[in-house]
């Protein structure tokens, strides 16, 4: 029995498939469905748990070397949500792209897990280091 970290067995699993320079996604509660890549829905409710929750819970367990997201969350969002995002993320370099263009990223991904969160295109992309 699992006595820590995550405890989740599906998120488990996607996350020991990922390899170097492969990509996770972390989606929020209205991104779309990719059939083609698997999704782990752990949505419960509005903003439960929120991406941020699961960055820092796979935070132990993935390297991260690269960060892609939304560049209209900037604009969409109060500046400390944009501060919450790069506090969370020291040391990481985020790009931040077009929504049309960060969306075409999604099918490389090893799989997608989707949040409750509310906020606006928060949706991140991790490649691995």
């Amino acid at each position: 029995m699992l006595r820590g970290g995550i405890l989740n067995p599906a998120i488990n699993s996607l996350l020991s498939r990922v390899r170097h320079t492969n990509t996770l996604v972390i989606a929020d509660r209205g991104f779309p469905f990719w059939p083609q890549i698997e999704t782990i829905d752990i949505s419960l409710t509005d903003d439960i748990p929120r991406v941020m929750d699961v960055l820092a819970a796979i935070q132990h367990n993935f390297t991260i070397g690269r960060v892609f997201a939304a560049q209209e969350f900037l604009a969409a969002n109060p500046p400390q949500t944009a501060r919450a995002l790069e506090d969370a993320l020291i040391g990481t370099p985020i790009t931040f792209e077009l929504h049309r263009e960060f969306k075409k990223r999604v099918p490389d991904a090893i799989g997608l897990i989707r949040t409750g969160d509310t906020i606006q295109y928060s949706n991140l992309i991790l490649e691995s280091a």
